[in-house]
């Protein structure tokens, strides 16, 4: 069993930037590629990044490549969401998810309930 807990979500100005963590329990983090989902108001959840068990590979997708990045810390049992340039439309809250079986590539396309574990979520605003 792995808890995931996130943590860094707040109001920000447009341009600004916030980092999620998300803390993860146990002792086989490294063991799991790791994600970042989000779901606006009224909207799916959608995939933001994930990474890969080394933390040596990493996928975006296309509305955040350049202006975020996905990292981990397999020793903090962690892994973190850095957004620059935070724009109205990042307005969501943010989930992390772990996935034992898939790789970061296959998490990327997969659907949400293939995921092993979740986390309850923080809310980022961003204000224009």
């Amino acid at each position: 069993q792995v808890q995931l807990v996130e943590s860094g979500g707040g109001l920000v100005q447009a341009g600004g930037s916030l980092r999620l963590s998300c803390a993860a329990s146990g002792r086989t983090f490294s063991s799991y590629a790791m994600g970042w989902f989000r779901q606006a108001p009224g909207k799916e959840r959608e995939f933001v990044a994930t990474i890969s068990r080394s933390g040596l590979s990493s996928y975006y997708t296309d509305s955040v490549k350049g202006r975020f990045t996905i990292s981990r810390d397999n020793a903090k049992n962690t892994v973190y969401l850095q957004m620059n340039s935070l724009k109205p439309e990042d307005t969501a809250d943010y989930y992390c998810a772990a996935a034992g079986t898939m790789t970061a590539g296959d998490m990327m396309r997969s659907t949400l309930g293939r995921m092993d574990y979740w986390g309850k979520g923080t809310l980022v605003t961003v204000s224009s």
